[in-house]
């Protein structure tokens, strides 16, 4: 993760979820985020309605000069890209796994913007299939940030984010797991 916004998103709410499979939507505390707030959204799992935007934050809502509050997340996406984005929530929400996408903005008169994405589930009643969480910011603020509108993203990578893939941010449970230990396997070179 390139973005420090997603990072400590992601830590956040790794330390919420201890060792659930997802912290439950109403454990998230807006003031524990508030440095992140501006980029930070909410979706509903609903994919007949394309996933509506419950709150965006307002460095998100400036990049695309408009409130997102009910827009369809999906619909934020180009045509190719809408696919994938699908079928990386519905995995979001299946799996209880995050994961972070390197994405472009693009405009009407201005260069592709690098955005980087984070999308992580929410229980609610021991359901994934509710909401989700995430950030979405770009890597560097543009000088048209609320002059020229981001009219569609599009996916350029992605991966998942388990513990296993992003240890260094992941919060260690206890002390014992911080060791570092050395493991020696038997081998060689043979003659």
């Amino acid at each position: 993760m390139k973005h420090p916004s997603s990072r400590e998103l992601f830590q956040y709410w790794t330390t919420l979820r201890g060792r659930r499979r997802a912290p439950e939507r109403d454990e998230i505390d807006p003031g524990a985020l508030r440095k992140i707030l501006g980029d930070s959204f909410v979706i509903t799992f609903d994919e007949r309605a394309g996933h509506p935007v419950r709150l965006a934050g307002t460095r998100l809502c400036g990049l695309f000069c408009r409130e997102l509050k009910g827009t369809p997340f999906v619909g934020l996406w180009d045509e190719e890209s809408r696919p994938l984005l699908r079928s990386l929530v519905a995995g979001v929400a299946d799996e209880a796994a995050g994961v972070v996408v390197g994405a472009s903005g693009l405009t009407a008169g201005e260069p592709p913007l690098p955005i980087e994405m984070v999308l992580l589930p929410l229980a609610h009643r021991a359901s994934l299939h509710a909401r989700l969480l995430g950030v979405l910011a770009p890597l560097q603020t543009p000088y048209w940030l609320g002059i020229e509108r981001v009219t569609a993203m599009s996916i350029g990578t992605f991966r998942n984010l388990v513990p296993r893939t992003a240890p260094s941010l992941v919060p260690a449970l206890d002390p014992e797991r911080r060791r570092a230990r050395l493991v020696v396997l038997e081998g060689g070179r043979s003659r």
